[in-house]
């Protein structure tokens, strides 16, 4: 069968891969929909040090199943569709001993650590499998990312009429946005398109900030009453939103990091300390964050075809990461289809 691989920085093409058919305990699953990740990007871009090459990418899947091996449970059969869980997990780091195995030491992501699932087929555990026959095959494939924002909203505690920040409309920021909202929270989004801060107030925000031409610490305390925001979610991955997230949370607030920096972050270490905050990563998601997205999504009022805005077959799957790579800021998500 086929594949498409990044082959090396700044480098992907389709290329063949072997066919697989699922042993005991598998499910062969005829893929529908991919979504591209941010993480894909990265890989392309050669910013992913986790990744070595040839890697095939993917991991936002929207499937049906094909096949099943041996000893896999009978409430699962051909045709079902479904959507994966990309992580792996040891049970036997500190993480996992500590029932948050979303945060393996060792866990290997699909299209990450490990080769992915952008090709017509792909064999994964059957416990990885998120059932659902509601959704669409362009619903399932968003599900993965949005769990991100939703696992975010679940470490920062975010309550009912708290003003939170959000720092950044991508995928990751939106599901943010979404999980904060489902709360009852103040959402105030930050980007600098006007697009997508339009999609936010779409979304649900309370207010949106456009940091490229307003003042952002004047906004903020202004939406805040002066009182700050209980919560930041920074969803970028750039030192200067790092940094701000100590500067717009309030006092004993709580801010929240999912974006890697991509190089060294300087603080005003006296912020932690005077504000007493609490600052947490937050990483993939748990499996209560899948069950959350996929209800918020089984509504039937989430703009799906606004967030996912390019369409490819798998055939141009290449070319639209090689597009992707060169307008980033353009894309919010593609999704790419095998039918």
């Amino acid at each position: 069968m086929k594949a498409l691989y990044i082959t090396e920085p700044g480098q992907a093409s389709i290329g063949e891969a072997p066919d697989v058919q699922a042993g005991p305990g598998e499910v062969l699953l005829k893929i529908e929909v991919m979504g591209f990740c941010g993480s894909d990007l990265s890989t392309f871009q050669g910013r992913n040090p986790l990744v070595s090459f040839p890697r095939i990418p993917g991991h936002e899947i929207g499937a049906q199943v094909k096949a099943v091996g041996v000893g896999v449970p009978e409430s699962i059969q051909v045709g079902q569709k479904v959507t994966v869980s990309p992580y792996t997990s040891c049970g036997k780091c500190h993480a996992c001993l500590n029932g948050r195995n979303n945060a393996c030491e060792f866990n290997e992501t699909m299209g990450v650590q490990r080769n992915g699932a952008f090709c017509p087929e792909v064999v994964v555990p059957w416990e990885k499998l998120i059932l659902n026959d509601k959704l669409t095959y362009h619903e399932l494939a968003i599900v993965e990312p949005l769990t991100v924002g939703f696992h975010a909203v679940a470490r920062g505690k975010v309550k009912k009429e708290q003003f939170v920040v959000v720092f950044g409309i991508g995928a990751i920021g939106i599901g943010a946005i979404c999980g904060a909202v489902q709360q009852g929270a103040k959402v105030i989004a930050v980007d600098i398109d006007d697009s997508k801060l339009a999609l936010a107030t779409k979304l649900g925000a309370y207010s949106t900030i456009n940091s490229m031409r307003d003042d952002l610490a004047e906004e903020v305390k202004v939406i805040t009453n002066g009182l700050g925001a209980s919560v930041v979610i920074e969803a970028v991955g750039l030192p200067q939103t790092f940094t701000a997230a100590v500067d717009l949370v309030g006092f004993a607030g709580t801010v929240v990091y999912i974006g890697y920096a991509k190089s060294p972050v300087e603080y005003e270490t006296s912020l932690f300390v005077k504000k007493e905050i609490d600052i947490r990563g937050s990483r993939n998601a748990l499996p209560e964050d899948f069950e959350n997205v996929i209800n918020f999504l089984e509504r039937g009022d989430f703009p799906i075809s606004e967030v996912v805005n390019k369409i490819v077959s798998f055939e141009d799957s290449a070319l639209a990461l090689h597009e992707w790579s060169e307008a980033p800021g353009a894309i919010t998500k593609i999704h790419a289809t095998f039918y």
